[in-house]
């Protein structure tokens, strides 16, 4: 009986049966195993595969479970021949940090930090770590370019650049203080340039976050100091330019001379000349006459004294600056730089007219002569002498009038030419036989005049009166000046009637 039951259990057959060997009957994938019960051998197929063990064992699909059940959250499920493995999704990692697992062990998927990698983002980009994933955004001072915000690099084209506001706007006539940094928050200082002054206006731009700067409102006016100040007695030698640092030089004029002082002035940067105090000395007065003899006084120098004398021999004296007196104590007066007076020069004369002032010891001089008009005397065929009188029109003379007298020739004669200038028409003259024959105003004769004598006709209201037959006459001319106390006569011709 013991014999028996020990076959059984050992697989071994009854006395007179053949042994089964069980184990060479397992599947190439099987294992021969004993039974629980110890009643003998079993094929069981091995771990990976399901089947009967000795006919058949097929691979089993670990996977086909859900890899959530078989290998946990945020993992992926890998079958092969006889076993399978896990892997982590994107963004997870194992923690056991190998590549791949089964997690027998208790190994799981973690989240991992991408955010922790240096530049994930990229430039300027700021990282947001997410269960299994990231996304970025644009830091300050910049902004998404080829995209939107939030992106994943990975599977997006945005990046983030820079916010560059580029170079600064520009305002005429200034110049700026700037780092050359034009990103948000930059700065450029605005200031005038040399030769320009500040008329007002913010003079700061800011790069603001949109990229641009904001607009300065600094304006800035040349600095232009003028004309140039006017000294007495100077000239000036300018190029006509009156910005800062232009000059003008000064030099005194004709009949001056430079005496002391700075003769340079400068266009400053506050838009003023700088004052120069060159002294020019000379003379005191300069004197001209005009072609009607008048004398023309030009002060060239002014005193400190409030009053001077001048003296001009044997015509006229002069007390004051803008005061005159003649011998004949005419008054005359003018607020005019320059003065003028008239003198009774008599005609046909030479003149030397000196002007002295007593306290400035200055002596001006001007020399001068005076004529009388060209007469000519002309034939005519007539009975009757024709006298023809022709006159330069600018003539120095201040002729009033002219008067023709006929004078019989009697032996010895004898003229008065200084007789009234005056006389009344149709008056008795002194001589019976000398008579006044016409009178002209000389603004009625022109350049040029024609008389017949004798032609019966009255010329001034005075009577041109017939010559008498067979007596000679001397026609005479006298010119009268506008002073009526100043005259000349010449000898216009003889006439043989």
């Amino acid at each position: 009986m013991i014999i028996g039951v020990l076959s059984i259990l050992s697989g071994k057959p009854a006395e007179g049966q053949s042994l089964l060997d069980v184990c060479s009957t397992c599947h190439a994938n099987a294992t021969c195993d004993d039974k629980s019960d110890g009643s003998g051998k079993v094929c069981n197929c091995k771990y990976g595969f399901v089947g009967n063990g000795r006919t058949f064992c097929q691979d089993k699909d670990e996977c086909q479970i859900g890899s959530t059940k078989i290998c946990g959250q945020h993992t992926t499920c890998h079958n092969t021949f006889g076993s399978y493995y896990c892997t982590c999704l994107a963004g997870y990692s194992p923690s056991n940090n190998m590549a791949v697992f089964i997690p027998n062990d208790g190994t799981h998927c973690q989240d991992i930090d991408e955010c922790g990698i240096t530049g994930q983002c990229g430039e300027g980009a700021q990282c947001r770590n997410l269960e299994g994933s990231f996304d970025c955004s644009c830091q300050v001072g910049y902004k998404i370019h080829n995209g939107v915000e939030p992106f994943n690099p990975l599977r997006d084209k945005a990046s983030c650049k820079e916010i560059l506001c580029g170079n600064p706007p520009v305002i005429e006539f200034t110049g700026q203080v700037w780092s050359y940094n034009s990103t948000p928050g930059s700065t450029v200082l605005y200031f005038c340039k040399d030769g320009f002054y500040n008329k007002g206006g913010n003079n700061v731009s800011t790069c603001q976050e949109n990229g641009q700067w904001t607009s300065p409102t600094l304006s800035c006016q040349e600095i232009l100091c003028g004309n140039p100040p006017n000294l007495p007695h100077t000239g000036q030698v300018w190029k006509g330019s009156s910005t800062p640092g232009s000059t003008v030089i000064y030099y005194c004029k004709k009949e001056f001379y430079h005496s002391d002082g700075n003769n340079v002035s400068v266009c400053t940067i506050n838009g003023y000349w700088t004052k120069p105090d060159i002294s020019c000395k000379g003379n005191s007065f300069l004197l001209a006459l005009s072609r009607h003899k008048q004398l023309f006084i030009f002060f060239s120098e002014k005193y400190e004294e409030d009053t001077e004398v001048y003296k001009q021999p044997g015509l006229f004296s002069m007390t004051h600056l803008r005061s005159f007196y003649d011998k004949r104590k005419r008054f005359l007066s003018s607020k005019a730089d320059q003065l003028k007076l008239c003198l009774g020069l008599l005609p046909v004369t030479n003149y030397s007219i000196t002007v002295t002032a007593t306290s400035a010891r200055f002596t001006a001089s001007v020399t001068t002569n005076t004529s009388l008009p060209v007469v000519y005397y002309r034939e005519f065929d007539t009975p009757l002498p024709t006298l023809s009188l022709r006159r330069s029109p600018n003539t120095l003379d201040l002729i009033s009038l002219y008067q023709v007298f006929v004078l019989p020739v009697e032996g010895f004669m004898m003229f008065n030419c200084s007789s009234p200038a005056i006389a009344p028409p149709l008056s008795t003259l002194k001589s019976p036989a000398e008579y006044i024959a016409a009178q002209f105003e000389v603004h009625r004769v022109g350049t040029e005049m024609n008389l017949t004598i004798g032609d019966g006709l009255l010329y001034g209201g005075f009577y041109n009166a017939p010559l008498e037959s067979g007596k000679n006459y001397y026609i005479i001319l006298r010119a009268v000046s506008q002073w009526k106390s100043v005259s000349a006569a010449i000898l216009w011709l003889k006439s043989n009637d």
